[in-house]
């Protein structure tokens, strides 16, 4: 796929990895527009995005605004989604808050909703790409509910990708990345994680503009479907 001239939505678009995103396929060509939740973060993303990106706000989970979003820029060639959906539910399972395990679902539900509703207005070579995350595969203690979501992400792409083809779905899988979702002082979660991150083959946290070369891989790559995509810094490995 070529991204000159394309028109890309970007689901949770206003900061960190969809951000990054965004502004990846700005740089290539692509027609923008960003939908996130919070208007302070939109607002930051304008002066990140050049003046042809569009902002919109939309929550995942409201289906109704959704449905709208997509009427309004059809007909779409590139769907990212980078939505949290909510807040994710951390801590020892035994401990933890069941409302807040089921809370963390938003995400593949947003993601959910995001796919069977947006189906309909994407070109027919449309690309699909949603983020997931390394605990997904190698779930470290108190995070079992982000686990399971990521788990429930990549099964969902999977399963799919056969019914939604020619359109193509794919899944790109981040380790630890300095974003915002860690703090605003973006210098004190990169000194964070750079301590969970040290025995990593590749030693350091990563960086959303490091994510975003992956998720164009899957858009650009047209034999790439229903597969996941690591971008860990060797987390995966013992």
């Amino acid at each position: 796929m070529e991204l000159d001239g394309r028109r890309a939505l970007v689901l949770g678009g206003s900061a960190g990895i969809g951000l990054a995103t965004a502004q990846d396929l700005e740089r290539r060509g692509a027609q923008v527009a960003v939908a996130s939740r919070s208007a302070t973060k939109r607002e930051r993303a304008k002066q990140a995005l050049g003046e042809g990106a569009t902002r919109h706000d939309v929550d995942v989970r409201d289906r109704a605004a959704l449905s709208a979003l997509f009427a309004s820029l059809a007909p779409l060639d590139v769907l990212v989604c980078a939505a949290t959906g909510g807040e994710r539910a951390m801590g020892p399972f035994l401990e933890m808050d069941l409302d807040g395990f089921e809370g963390s679902f938003d995400k593949l539900w947003g993601y959910v909703n995001a796919v069977r509703l947006g189906a309909e207005h994407l070109t027919e070579d449309a690309a699909i790409v949603l983020v997931s995350g390394f605990p997904a595969r190698k779930c470290h203690p108190g995070m079992s509910a982000i686990s399971t979501v990521g788990n429930a992400v990549e099964g969902f792409a999977r399963a799919i990708a056969p019914e939604i083809a020619p359109r193509r779905i794919n899944v790109v899988a981040p380790g630890s990345i300095v974003t915002e979702m860690f703090g605003e002082d973006l210098a004190q979660s990169e000194k964070i994680l750079s301590g969970t991150t040290a025995n990593n083959l590749i030693p350091r946290p990563g960086r959303p503009e490091e994510v975003a070369q992956a998720i164009r891989f899957v858009i650009e790559n047209d034999f790439v479907t229903g597969t996941t995509v690591d971008v860990d810094g060797g987390a995966l490995l013992p």
